[in-house]
């Protein structure tokens, strides 16, 4: 029986490997590190993307959109949820009208704001999203079950410490520098 590293090289050949063929045994090893998370942050948002276009027909954008929105039940201006997706005022304006056409987003007037909305989940669009979120969550299991559940766990242990040091570096705060020394942003001129 071959054993995982065995069935790692052979699934991994040079036709699959995408990202991580860039990486050589000289290159530093943080390097690799780099490409291979980068090749499996791809490798799983390319399949979660066919996934949810072959089975909802609906884009990678707006379930990232609805899980916002599911995540604030009273609602987001069109700003903050700009900033929560990442993406441009006009791709959310975009984004609202198609789901506000479908009947799953309704636009309120802010009560803080008479210049701004706020957009909320219609009840229907709330239990789309749920049964489509359900349905994503099993793809993600799916996903993540080459790994052990202790190993899923050390995983997002060490994910999140990294996170935790990339704030910090990325604010200028001192981090605890490993051999090479913490990474800081270039400053402005």
């Amino acid at each position: 029986m071959p054993d995982s590293r065995t069935a790692q090289k052979s699934s991994l050949n040079p036709q699959n490997t995408g990202l991580e063929a860039r990486a050589s045994k000289e290159d530093h090893q943080s390097l690799r590190l780099w490409l291979r998370l980068l090749s499996c942050s791809t490798e799983i948002e390319t399949e979660i993307r066919r996934r949810l276009r072959g089975n909802f027909d609906m884009s990678l954008a707006r379930f990232d959109y609805m899980a916002q929105l599911h995540r604030y039940p009273d609602g987001l201006t069109m700003r903050m949820l700009s900033r929560h997706l990442m993406v441009t005022g006009g791709n959310v304006t975009g984004l609202t009208d198609e789901l506000e056409n479908e009947g799953f987003v309704v636009r309120e007037a802010s009560a803080e704001d008479r210049r701004s909305y706020l957009v909320k989940l219609t009840p229907v669009g709330r239990t789309r999203f749920e049964q489509i979120a359900s349905v994503h969550e099993g793809w993600v299991v799916e996903l993540f079950a080459g790994l052990k559940a202790s190993e899923r766990g050390e995983l997002n242990e060490l994910l999140g410490r990294l996170r935790v040091h990339l704030a910090k570096a990325l604010n200028g705060e001192p981090t605890t520098p490993a051999k090479t020394g913490a990474f800081r942003r270039p400053r402005k001129a």
